[in-house]
């Protein structure tokens, strides 16, 4: 979760700068360059400021939701944020292991899934010896959950 922060906070602080030193100093530029109608820079400038800014508000939204995450409410016997699972795949008798995760950190191929996505969503609650059936764009999973542990076992 740290690192998320982290990843986020650096985002945000460099954005700042952009906001306050760069872009500041590339509208002047485009300013002196004169006819603003068909200035180009400009235009491309005030743009830019505005995705920036709210970006930035987007940004300070996320820290601050990530920031209200309480470890306590996360349950100690069951599936959650943090958790690593292994799973069978009922349908294909192959075992899976995932690790649930923050959307920012998400990376299927290296395990990690969000919270947020459908097999994230449908693993959510589940117990060890639980089956769920997890409807997919490309159809339905169907899964026995075979071990857990939670981010409270790695602490």
């Amino acid at each position: 979760m740290q690192k998320v922060l982290d990843q986020l906070s650096e985002e945000c602080r460099s954005l700042e700068r952009e906001l306050r030193i760069d872009l500041p100093r590339e509208i002047k530029a485009a300013l002196a360059m004169g006819d603003l109608k068909e200035n180009a820079e400009y235009h491309a400038a005030l743009e830019r400021q505005a995705y920036v800014k709210a970006r930035i508000g987007q940004l300070r939204t996320r820290l601050s939701e990530l920031g209200a995450v309480n470890m306590a409410s996360i349950p100690r016997d069951r599936v959650s944020l943090g958790s690593r699972v292994e799973l069978l795949d009922l349908d294909t008798d192959k075992e899976l292991q995932y690790e649930l995760a923050v959307p920012e950190l998400a990376e299927s191929r290296d395990g990690l899934i969000s919270v947020a996505s459908p097999i994230g969503k449908g693993l959510m609650g589940k117990k060890v010896g639980d089956e769920v059936s997890i409807k997919i764009p490309s159809g339905t999973k169907n899964y026995e959950i075979l071990e857990l542990s939670t981010i409270h076992d790695r602490a």
